[in-house]
């Protein structure tokens, strides 16, 4: 029996531990208060317990399925996906998926030119350190006094905005033309070229379409918007445990103190203030939707353009089908008159005895010129009646 050795026994927690090892991990770009960015590996798991939301807003992010874009408030984070920003906004931190896309690398760094660090003030003061940039903090706070999360939020809108409308210009650049020149010479090329254009033009337009009807399903409802202000939540929240611990905030220097208090005002008004107040994030996604709103205008127009060379286009193969009928009418017309010519020799070339042709050579010049005369009268009648009915150009 010892030759044999011994079974054993197997643990399922050691089994579920090394299957989420085994679990992918994706790359994360951490984006904090202070502006500084962190590259993290992490698998799903690891992202909820962080910031707390559900496997099915986490797949929402995923890159290997197709959803639309989407904006979705949680409790306590806002789940982002917006084309190529698939990103989770918390009250302090911003985390991007693929940080290394060369389309996420530009949100990334505005991400850390617009993320001030709010806090460096402050700890200057607590360590007793004249802060000598204090003032130019103070700038930055009258300059932009949103919560974080809607700053964050600003930054992803405005990115996917002005990444939308760059590649309509782009698509307008590259159509106009080839429109213009389909038009003044019709040709297989040209028709392939326009197509490919149209194609392009139709899956951008969809693209835009779905960002433009996230954004005025936000704006139609109230209580997504104020799902969104995750700042206001965190107060609500923790207000009954500290409710005096927001005047330790500031520094006590009456004079330092007076720089930045109209910075403060509307930032403690926005945590504090009325939870159905959503006037700030309410003027920020009009004002992206008035602008993918213009992006989507920009591509109706283009389109209208691409059906009126369409039409024109249409009306020129009409009229070269028109040409074309009337060729094979005059054709016709001469067929049938040479068809009466034909049975006027077939007539007079049967060997069959008549006596009416016995001394009657004059009767064969008679009646080909009275064949003749009736066949052009007949060509003529034809040609008339055709211009009459519109078959042909006069």
């Amino acid at each position: 029996m010892a030759r044999d050795g011994y079974v054993v026994p197997v643990d399922p927690q050691a089994v579920t531990s090394v299957k989420k090892k085994t679990q992918p991990a994706r790359s994360w770009i951490l984006v904090d208060a202070t502006g500084q960015g962190t590259i993290i590996d992490a698998d799903k798991h690891a992202i909820m317990n962080r910031v707390q939301i559900h496997a099915r807003d986490l797949r929402i992010l995923d890159p290997l399925l197709s959803y639309p874009s989407t904006i979705l408030g949680r409790e306590g984070a806002i789940v982002l996906n917006l084309e190529h920003i698939k990103a989770i906004i918390t009250s302090e931190e911003v985390l991007l998926r693929d940080p290394m896309d060369e389309n996420v690398i530009p949100v990334v760094e505005e991400l850390q030119r617009r993320l001030p660090p709010a806090n460096v003030f402050r700890q200057g003061h607590g360590n007793g350190k004249d802060y000598t940039g204090g003032q130019l903090d103070v700038e930055a706070g009258e300059e932009d006094e949103s919560p974080f999360e809607l700053r964050a939020l600003e930054v992803a809108l405005e990115a996917i905005c002005s990444f939308l409308a760059a590649r309509t210009t782009e698509l307008e650049t590259g159509a106009y033309p080839a429109l213009d020149e389909l038009t003044s010479k019709i040709s297989s090329r040209n028709l392939d070229r326009v197509r490919k254009l149209k194609s392009a033009m139709t899956r951008l337009t969809a693209r835009v379409q779905k960002v433009r009807d996230e954004l005025e399903q936000l704006l139609d409802d109230d209580d997504d918007m104020a799902d969104l202000y995750l700042s206001r939540k965190l107060a609500a929240v923790s207000s009954p445990a500290s409710g005096s611990g927001g005047a330790n905030w500031f520094p006590a220097s009456p004079t330092i103190g007076s720089k930045i208090s109209r910075a403060s005002r509307v930032s403690l008004a926005t945590v504090h203030g009325d939870e159905n107040d959503v006037e700030e994030l309410e003027m920020l996604l009009e004002a992206y939707f008035m602008q993918i709103d213009s992006t989507l205008n920009k591509l109706a127009t283009l389109r209208e353009y691409i059906d009126d060379t369409e039409d024109y286009i249409n009306i020129q193969l009409d009229n070269h089908r028109n040409q074309l009928i009337q060729l094979e009418l005059y054709l016709s017309s001469g067929t049938v008159c040479l068809t009466i010519y034909s049975l006027v020799a077939g007539v007079f070339g049967m060997n069959i005895p008549y006596t009416w042709n016995d001394n009657h050579g004059y009767m064969f010049k008679w009646v080909v010129i009275v064949t003749g005369a009736f066949c052009a009268s007949l060509f003529v009648v034809l040609m008339t009646y055709a211009r009459y009915k519109g078959l042909v150009g006069s």
